[in-house]
């Protein structure tokens, strides 16, 4: 019994050390192989995402049979397409009616709604969540569905082909969203900030303004930013409101883009003038993407 026993106790303390090793060489595997896969995941999806952009930027760069060419690299790259589009009236008057429009949308959608969000809240009131509800079910309505009538009304009261008349029912789509953001963000603020501030003689609205808006700017970033993207790039009330370059947004002009013959596309100066009003989207993004999303996050993780 003790031969056997000591003859098998050193084969069985091999295996198990044998069976420890090939675990550990298992878990280095790993160690290294699971992120080699994400890095190229990184990479695909990255390559997936701004690929499109390059292609238009590429394109953007190209002139004549060029642009017949599905070349990686524009073989004779030229600023011909962006010089034309700024020396092209309608473009440039377009431009600033969307800077326009797209500031004053923001503007008042971030007051407004601010008060509105800050109300729903802090305050008590009985058919709170219905009114945050129905808020919230204008911006799953169609635009199509609201264009004609909206269209026949402006008509009538002479807000067709103007600025106002886009302004107007921009806020109807953008106040949902501010308000639905800034709410989940202001119910994270501790009540408590604004009680010391009330005690040390601040008003209410002293209290709202520099306590609470300074805390809040994660949110305002948000719900600006989101706002502004909706109207920059909003398309189908623009061209249904407006019918002269004089109240034109962007895309309604890069849509009406012409070639030099009749049934020519400009790809250029189309590709050249979607690259400039991309730009300042994706700077806006890079600049604030630490409050977006944070002000995003607001309210998905309870204390």
């Amino acid at each position: 019994m003790e031969a056997s026993g000591g003859v098998v106790a050193p084969r069985a303390g091999a295996q198990e050390r044998e069976e420890a090793r090939a675990v550990v060489r298992r878990g280095q595997k790993r160690n290294w192989v699971r992120p080699l896969f994400m890095w190229i995941a990184v990479v695909f999806i990255c390559i997936f995402c701004l690929f499109p952009f390059y292609w238009l930027i590429n394109v953007s760069l190209k002139t004549g049979s060029d642009l017949s060419q599905a070349d990686l690299f524009p073989p004779s790259p030229t600023l011909d397409n962006y010089s034309s589009i700024f020396k092209n009236n309608d473009f440039t008057s377009a431009l600033k009616n969307s800077v326009i429009i797209t500031s004053v949308t923001t503007i008042l959608a971030l007051i407004v709604g601010s008060f509105a969000a800050y109300a729903l809240a802090r305050l008590r009131f009985k058919g709170k969540f219905w009114i945050l509800a129905a808020i919230l079910s204008i911006s799953t309505f169609p635009a199509i569905a609201i264009a004609s009538p909206i269209f026949k009304l402006w008509t009538d009261i002479g807000l067709y082909d103007t600025r106002v008349g886009l302004i107007l029912p921009y806020l109807t789509f953008a106040l949902p969203l501010a308000i639905y953001i800034l709410t989940s963000f202001f119910k994270e603020i501790p009540k408590e900030l604004e009680e010391a501030a009330l005690v040390d003689g601040a008003t209410y609205f002293q209290a709202f303004r520099k306590i609470v808006l300074p805390l809040a700017a994660p949110g305002l970033v948000t719900a600006g930013l989101l706002t502004a993207f909706f109207v920059w790039n909003e398309f189908l009330l623009a061209v249904t409101l407006t019918s002269s370059p004089n109240a034109f947004t962007v895309p309604v002009a890069v849509a009406n883009f012409t070639g030099s013959q009749k049934f020519e596309v400009p790809l250029g100066t189309i590709s050249a003038a979607s690259v400039v009003i991309t730009i300042p989207l994706v700077l806006s993004v890079i600049i604030f993407q630490k409050r977006i999303v944070a002000g995003m996050t607001a309210g998905a993780v309870k204390g």
